[in-house]
């Protein structure tokens, strides 16, 4: 995969002497802002499909609601149709799900509440290190970034043990109901690939430890950018973990690298995004593998998202299921870590495509 985006050579600074530190609210905010600062600048190959994407409409959509079906040719159907959304894409759109639309909205009231908070505010809540249970900051690892993403986060460990910020009031309900809407959604649609996987319905669930599932909300603030062009909200990657579940404020940005081209995906009302990660990769042998995605940002409105994602416990070491491999044509391609360490690696390095997963293969 050829890099998409490098550093700029020099930009035309604006003179922002806390641009270490300041959110990229802050600077979007800033009354004098008229070209981003050097920071923020990449510049991309030419010819990449980066600045004019592919729609495509066909990525694969998945009622949840057939796997629990009693009739057994339409949860036959609808493992079937899992199986090829993991195999052929690692996106896929999840409807009839079960998480009221009151509750996604109000998960996002009170996200938008927390970016709003003052700078000083959202510092109580910095963290110090890449694993801290509640960390807030701007773009990836603002420490080793050679170049900043046009973004703020707020990352939040919900479950083994569940955290939360204490602004803004009411936050801690809000977040503890969707997560753990969103764990039993997870835990059903694991059920449905390890089936369309050849293994038991409970096989993942079981070797991955999911009672006790690392499970980390994330939420992504990307305002508008006076030259979207020259920004990147973030870079190509694929997630650690098993499943990330997104939702967005109905703001375009997030991009898919699928069939050789980057993929403009569009939201759906009330759907969740759910996305295979590397861990699903490792545990499948390869199978379903994870997929790389980008966030890319405009000059007119504000997108968030909010992104789940659930991992096995962080004691997990995780290998390819053993029926999956065999001494012949079927080698393990991966050996194991243990999902915590794998996550502080990837976490604390410059975010760079699948390096993550570079490192655990055989």
């Amino acid at each position: 995969m050829a890099t998409v985006c490098e550093v700029a050579p020099h930009h035309q600074e604006a003179n922002f002497s806390q641009l270490k530190t300041a959110s990229v609210k802050a600077l979007a905010e800033s009354s004098n802002l008229t070209s981003i600062p050097s920071r923020y600048a990449f510049t991309c190959a030419s010819g990449d499909p980066a600045v004019h994407p592919d729609h495509d409409d066909s990525i694969p959509v998945i009622d949840f609601s057939l796997l629990s079906s009693s009739n057994p040719d339409r949860r036959s159907r609808v493992v079937s149709d899992l199986a090829k959304a993991c195999r052929d894409w690692g996106f896929f759109m999840v409807i009839n799900h079960g998480v009221p639309e009151s509750q996604m909205k109000a998960m996002f009231d009170m996200l938008t509440g927390f970016f709003d908070l003052t700078e000083e505010e959202k510092r109580e809540f910095e963290g110090k290190h890449v694993l801290d249970p509640i960390r807030c900051g701007t773009s990836f690892n603002a420490s080793v970034d050679k170049v900043f993403f046009w973004r703020d986060f707020l990352k939040v460990r919900v479950h083994p043990k569940f955290h939360s910020p204490t602004k803004p009031e009411g936050f801690s309900d809000v977040s503890a109901e969707y997560s753990g809407a969103v764990r039993k959604l997870v835990r059903g649609l694991l059920k449905g690939i390890s089936e369309s996987l050849g293994l038991e319905p409970g096989y993942i669930d079981e070797e991955m430890n999911m009672e006790s599932s690392l499970q980390i909300l994330t939420a992504n603030l990307y305002p508008p950018c006076p030259q979207p062009e020259l920004a990147m909200g973030m870079p190509p990657h694929s997630d650690h973990g098993l499943l990330t579940i997104l939702m967005q404020n109905g703001i375009g940005g997030l991009q898919v690298h699928h069939g050789g081209k980057w993929v403009k995906i569009d939201p759906i009302p009330n759907a969740f995004l759910v996305n295979t990660g590397d861990h699903l990769e490792i545990m499948s042998n390869g199978k379903y593998k994870s997929v790389l995605h980008r966030a890319v940002v405009n000059n007119k409105a504000t997108r968030i998202s909010i992104s789940v994602s659930n991992g096995p416990s962080a004691d997990t070491v995780v290998i390819p299921a053993e029926q999956l491999v065999d001494g012949k044509n079927n080698r393990a391609m991966y050996i194991g870590m243990k999902y915590k360490d794998y996550l502080e690696l990837q976490q604390s390095s410059v975010l760079d495509g699948k390096s993550g997963l570079d490192r655990v293969k055989k």
